[in-house]
């Protein structure tokens, strides 16, 4: 069988020098030293969970007998989607955005299931849902932009309008180039629904760390100055370095409702 990547799991991150370890739980922390003096950085910081709440999330993610991890079902319309009977997260983001890749990094644990990462993007035409035991459905949603499936807007339109148990919307922005027109199109979207999300910047290994902290703080500013539904942190990722996965995981966990508010906050 398939064995899970280097620092898939904390017990490896934890073996690692301190800054190491810090700069793989938490990357905005480490770009917060960089900001220029006077900077607020409360939004650097406004999740922070500690390690029995991170451990409680990676435990979610950890398939065994009693737990299984599945891919249930795709669709193409809501009539084939499975019954809302769980709490749900949904992944979005354009075409080339890495969508698919975060979604295989945070199921690592779980090597029997199936995430296609496709060489060529827009790859993913139909929404997947993947069952995580009792707990919740993590939904891998259609790439918008570049080969967007033609009924991509009907289909993500009436899931995020008629999914009742849907908790959180997670928008993936590429973090070597920022926010596009194509993403502002997603976020009036989420608006209009006032449907609550959070941004993920992705492919941070890609991206100097100067152009980093440029997209996070443009993003930040724009958060701020132009969103209701969307959560004030953003959430940086690599899928390659494991960076940002386990606060991920953890984010998801607090937002399903799998852990105890306190340890969250």
């Amino acid at each position: 069988g398939r064995a899970s990547p280097p620092l898939a799991a904390l017990s490896q991150v934890l073996r690692l020098e301190r800054s190491r370890r810090t700069g793989i739980v938490f990357p905005l922390q480490k770009l917060e030293r960089y900001l220029a003096p006077g900077t607020d950085a409360a939004r650097f910081r406004l999740f922070q969970p500690g390690l029995a709440a991170l451990q409680r999330a990676e435990a979610l993610f950890r398939s065994d007998r009693g737990h299984p991890i599945d891919y249930v079902s795709s669709a193409v319309r809501m009539d084939h989607a499975p019954p809302p009977a769980l709490p749900e997260v949904c992944f979005i983001g354009r075409s080339n955005v890495g969508k698919s890749s975060l979604i295989r990094a945070l199921f690592s644990l779980a090597l029997e299931v199936e995430v296609r990462v496709s060489k060529t993007p827009g790859h993913t035409k139909k929404m997947n849902f993947f069952k995580v035991g009792k707990y919740f459905t993590l939904v891998d949603m259609p790439g918008y932009g570049y080969r967007a499936p033609q009924d991509f807007v009907e289909m993500v339109e009436a899931y995020l309008q008629e999914r009742r148990n849907l908790k959180r919307t997670f928008l993936l922005v590429d973090g070597v180039v920022g926010l596009q027109k194509t993403d502002n199109i997603a976020v009036e979207m989420l608006e209009e629904f006032g449907i609550p999300y959070v941004m993920v910047l992705t492919k941070i290994d890609r991206a100097s760390r100067g152009v980093l902290l440029k997209n996070v703080l443009e993003i930040q500013e724009f958060v701020k100055e132009n969103t209701q539904g969307c959560f004030p942190q953003l959430f940086l990722v690599s899928s390659v370095e494991f960076s940002g996965v386990h606060l991920l995981r953890c984010f998801v966990a607090h937002v399903t409702g799998n852990l105890p508010t306190v340890e969250a906050s």
